[in-house]
């Protein structure tokens, strides 16, 4: 089927109008999908009116924890019913599922309906393992529906490859670098090192206030997000620190673009990190963990300085070296513009083409 002619229903299970990677994953594919002639359209919970055209709410979200995080999930009978009424007013050719087991609409299209489905799956957190092993009877059926299995990384896809068997293909997520092309930096009077993410205990931002507090060097820590530990965070770490609270995607590039460093502490659980890539494509420095998932995106001493999870010592190291040799952020920074390329959101839809393709094909010999 030619590309312009292809109708894909992009199908999240989280809510829209909340940040979060698998979000921003979906809205920024739809924008690339569109640029090649695709018609897609997003269907998902949203709190309140959606974000942006092109977007069919299936209602509102209530958040539950998960992956010592929380997702903000919309999951009843009405929920089914926007969701399969959406699929029968836009007649998709093929629906994408990110995150296809976590209930809400994915369900109502795995289980209300024979479009063919292409599910990807996003979640490295071992907690993810463990529910799909606990729910694995009632959960076969579901991924047994798919056309096709993608992960965007080697540690998604074990997830899935251990529990349920068969084969997952890795896909890896997009960034849109033609944001950080058109965004403005945030001016920093002095040095600043920035995080973004969320204020939990998995993202390692203690770990990285504890090293910057030791750190003897004219800077500023640009803290963004919010979580359960922002509070007790915000009140121990107050000096050099600037709380930015939760920030808009244009405020999250205009903070990338201005910063000397980000960094990236978390402990586990990254199954790819966008954040990474947004600062990659961002053309920033960059500090993080040396988790595998995070390695599959910057490679040490090429794209980033990785250091060990919770070392604030070895944090706060890397930290210095990069605040005091201009010639190896300039290195970063060119490696890490080049690396995002490599990921852009508009190859991810390039190559996605095909993937459709063969979900239709393989959806149709079963019938």
């Amino acid at each position: 089927m030619s590309a312009t002619a292809l109708r894909v229903a992009l199908v999240c299970p989280y809510s829209v109008s909340v940040h979060g990677g698998v979000q921003g994953q979906v809205l920024g594919l739809a924008h690339a999908l569109r640029d090649i002639g695709i018609d897609a359209r997003v269907i998902a919970p949203s709190d309140g009116p959606p974000p942006e055209p092109g977007i069919t709410t299936v209602g509102p979200s209530a958040r539950f924890p998960t992956n010592g995080s929380v997702a903000p999930i919309a999951s009843s009978k009405a929920v089914a019913a926007r969701t399969i009424e959406a699929l029968r007013t836009f007649t998709p050719d093929v629906d994408r599922l990110h995150e296809p087991l976590v209930p809400g609409p994915n369900h109502a299209v795995l289980l209300g309906t024979d479009v063919p489905c292409v599910g990807t799956f996003h979640a490295a957190h071992p907690g993810r393992n463990a529910w799909y092993q606990a729910l694995r009877a009632p959960l076969r059926p579901l991924l047994e529906r798919l056309a096709v299995r993608t992960a965007v990384s080697r540690e998604a896809q074990r997830n899935v490859e251990a529990t349920f068997g068969g084969s997952c293909e890795i896909l890896p997520n997009g960034v849109d670098v033609t944001r950080y092309e058109l965004a403005e930096a945030r001016p920093a009077p002095t040095p600043a090192i920035l995080f973004v993410g969320r204020h939990e205990p998995r993202k390692g931002l203690t770990v990285l206030l504890e090293a910057f507090a030791g750190l003897d060097r004219d800077a500023q820590l640009w803290v963004a997000g919010e979580g359960p530990q922002t509070a007790a965070l915000r009140a121990r770490y107050q000096h050099r620190v600037e709380w930015f609270g939760p920030v808009s995607e244009a405020e999250k590039a205009s903070l990338l673009l201005g910063a000397t460093v980000a960094c990236f502490p978390s402990v586990e659980g990254e199954s790819l990190g966008v954040v990474l890539l947004e600062a990659l494509a961002a053309r920033t420095p960059v500090v993080a963990s040396d988790l595998e998932g995070y390695r599959h995106v910057a490679r040490a001493d090429c794209e980033a300085l990785l250091v060990p999870p919770g070392d604030v010592n070895a944090l706060r190291s890397a930290l210095r070296r990069l605040l005091d040799d201009v010639d190896l952020r300039a290195k970063l920074s060119a490696a890490g513009g080049a690396r995002a390329e490599e990921f852009s959101m508009t190859r991810l839809a390039e190559r996605l083409l095909p993937v459709y393709d063969r979900a239709i094909v393989v959806a149709t010999a079963s019938l």
